[in-house]
């Protein structure tokens, strides 16, 4: 799958997160988020807020990672909250406009480059801009370009990643993600990760990874529109546009790897 170029995820950035902010600025306060219960409008908010803070600081220090990163107080009204957002935004806006994508940056993931951001921080503002619409009751098709982008994004690095501290075994067993309106396609293998992580918790658990064409039948085909698929897997939308084909099992089995929140 061919990824979006970085102005296209910049671009993307800015235009969820102006429909983010627009939508949460008319919203009730304390309006529940059907996909995140434990949070109001308030907390979500404060979240994306947050993340885009965060993100377009460590660019501004780069490539020094967070060990000295200062959180704000959260704001304690609306319209404070409303402002902090706001600033979030332009710091990030700003650290990602021109920046190298190839320049090194800390991230969490095993990419430490400035490109990592870009694409991380499109499908961020894209999922809670589809959070801050359901929280209102207004929720839009997304982009299918950045969908599609998204499916993969999800599968490959969020519940594919695997950190250098553990151990994945794959099985002889393969699905394959059909995006039925752009024509993109991703294949899974699936397996089981383990190891003990630098705090010493163990992980022992069911996993996938995304792979190349194996050149072998799928055992399921899971095929739908771009920002069904995408919100489906972020586990905003329920399964009423996916098309699942092949053995049950196999899907069954797909479905429990990707069936958890992703932290």
């Amino acid at each position: 799958m061919a990824r979006l170029s970085d102005d296209d995820y910049l671009h993307h950035i800015r235009a969820e997160s102006a429909r983010f902010r627009a939508v949460l600025a008319d919203c009730d306060p304390g309006a529940r988020v059907p996909s995140c219960p434990e949070w109001d409008a308030g907390d979500l908010l404060w979240h994306l807020g947050e993340v885009q803070h965060f993100w377009g600081t460590m660019l501004r220090q780069r490539p020094t990672g967070p060990d000295d990163y200062s959180h704000e107080p959260r704001p304690e009204t609306y319209e404070g909250l409303l402002d902090y957002f706001d600033r979030g935004s332009e710091l990030l806006y700003a650290e990602l406009d021109g920046v190298d994508p190839a320049a090194e940056t800390w991230t969490w993931s095993q990419d430490h480059t400035a490109g990592f951001i870009y694409r991380r921080q499109a499908h961020e503002a894209l999922i809670h801009r589809l959070d801050a619409e359901l929280t209102a009751g207004t929720a839009t098709p997304l982009d299918a370009a950045l969908a599609a982008d998204g499916v993969d994004e999800t599968l490959d690095v969020m519940f594919g990643g695997k950190p250098p501290w553990g151990t994945f075994t794959p099985y002889d067993r393969f699905v394959r993600v059909d995006v039925t309106d752009t024509g993109d396609r991703v294949w899974v293998q699936l397996g089981h990760f383990s190891g003990t992580d630098p705090e010493g918790a163990t992980h022992d658990a069911e996993d996938i990874g995304v792979v190349a064409d194996p050149g072998v039948e799928p055992g399921a085909v899971v095929s739908g529109p771009a920002g069904p698929l995408d919100a489906w897997l972020w586990r905003r939308g329920d399964d009423s546009e996916v098309t699942v084909t092949g053995d049950r099992e196999v899907y069954d089995h797909f479905r429990a790897c990707v069936s958890h929140p992703i932290n």
